[in-house]
């Protein structure tokens, strides 16, 4: 048992490594990465698209996603950090196969059609800067998510998606190389307005549905949970409370800091459509790779490679998440040996399936499926899985059985069934959508 002496310091063991203020850089971890790879090009499309054609006047959705998707986050950071197992583990202790094999199998499914799209938009992006055949780029991206993933030691890995997080930067410099209209943004950003048109509602569901996805809960609980096992010197808080200050102050900052750098580049990539393409009458953008290229004419050839640049970076960065969260998802559920920091010897399961789901998603972009159609159905099932998932969560985050005496109250609570609600909401949009097709 540890003991505690009069100043709170821990005795007999080696003292916790928990990240103080100062060393701002070394607590961004799993926060920033989870929150750099929600703007794959799968949601640079999505968001590109919004700001075509309705200009600045959706983008005061991402000033009320931000505390929803934080609090979401945050509490998938806890759950991991409190039980030493990560969501889908979490799942199969406490509840009925009948609920995690349905959650965890869409949650697959969406996972690869997803990396299906950003692996096409990266293999169209290089394609536009250095000619060629898309396919063949295509091909290679697949391959080298995969081999980054099962041959990279899992401290480099941390340290390179780290890395790749400053590709998101491309699209804050292409605010220098576009004319804004500052009042008219300000007016869209900070005064909600509503078009009751199905156009509109159809682009609020998809900004919401691609800011808070199921993938992302999978991968911030599981990268605790392998930061555990990375620093022998922390334990899950259920078994030292004692650390539990720290550990939660990290994931706070850690999270605000990522999701705002993911709301922040949503927000610098709509406002970049705005002050092009809509300015320009250009409304109808299919992926991310079409954003691109229509920004030539209008804003300069720089501006097109910015805006490329950053496709492959968040590319690079959300297909090894993307992946990785399907194999903890479906690890955790099978009980097989599970965490980057493993060998692939030692987790043969677990880094097939990350290898599988990577070359799946490529090689739809060979089986002539249209990509568009591919994303509306993995943004259907996204849909569909948050919301019991994220019922559960909260469920769990707020049970004593599952958390011990590090359940969540106060804000995070609140904002936890608020992110939920919206997910309902937008899930319910999803099926009108669908019905009224």
């Amino acid at each position: 048992m540890t003991t505690v002496d009069s100043d709170e310091n821990r005795v007999g063991r080696s003292p916790v490594v928990e990240p103080t203020k100062p060393r701002f850089l070394g607590i961004l971890g799993p926060g920033l990465v989870t929150g750099a790879s929600d703007d794959d090009p799968s949601g640079i499309a999505t968001y590109s698209q919004v700001g075509a054609q309705f200009a600045y006047g959706a983008s005061w959705t991402l000033l009320f996603s931000y505390p929803l998707m934080v609090a979401i986050q945050i509490i998938s950071g806890r759950l991991g950090r409190t039980t030493g197992r990560g969501v889908a583990g979490n799942l199969r202790k406490f509840y009925s196969n009948w609920l995690v094999l349905p959650c965890v199998g869409l949650l697959l499914i969406a996972n690869v059609i997803n990396i299906g799209a950003d692996i096409g938009a990266m293999g169209d992006a290089a394609k536009l800067i250095i000619g060629g055949p898309s396919l063949l780029y295509i091909a290679v991206f697949g391959f080298a998510c995969a081999a980054l993933q099962i041959f990279l030691e899992y401290k480099q890995y941390v340290r390179f998606l780290k890395w790749l997080s400053l590709a998101l930067l491309a699209y804050v410099a292409t605010l220098f190389v576009v004319k804004i209209d500052w009042p008219a943004l300000g007016a869209g950003f900070f005064i909600p307005r509503v078009q009751f048109s199905a156009s509109f509602l159809t682009a609020i569901v998809a900004i919401f549905g691609t800011t808070i996805s199921p993938y992302l809960f999978f991968w911030q609980a599981s990268q605790e949970v392998e930061d555990l096992k990375e620093k022998p010197e922390r334990d899950p808080l259920k078994q030292a409370p004692e650390q539990a200050p720290e550990a939660n102050r990290r994931i706070n900052l850690d999270t605000f800091a990522g999701m705002g750098v993911s709301n922040f580049i949503a927000l610098s990539i709509m406002v970049t459509a705005a002050a092009t393409l809509h300015a320009h009458n250009i409304t109808d953008i299919n992926s991310s790779a079409d954003a691109a290229k229509a920004l030539e004419p209008v804003a300069g050839k720089f501006a097109e490679v910015l805006f490329v640049i950053g496709i492959l970076g968040t590319g690079l960065l959300a297909v090894p998440v993307l992946a990785g969260s399907a194999a903890y998802g479906l690890g955790e559920t099978f009980r097989w040996p599970t965490g980057l920091a493993r060998k692939p010897k030692d987790a043969k399961a677990f880094y097939v399936t990350i290898a599988v789901a990577t070359l799946l998603g490529a090689a739809l972009n060979f089986s002539g499926i249209n990509p568009i159609d591919a994303l509306y159905w993995s943004a259907v099932i996204n849909g569909v899985v948050a919301v019991p998932i994220m019922v559960v969560m909260m469920i769990m985050a707020a049970s004593e059985r599952v958390m011990g005496e590090h359940t969540i109250g106060g804000w995070l609570k609140v904002f936890g069934w608020l992110s939920t609600a919206a997910m309902i909401a937008c899930a319910i949009g999803m099926g009108i959508g669908f019905f009224v097709q």
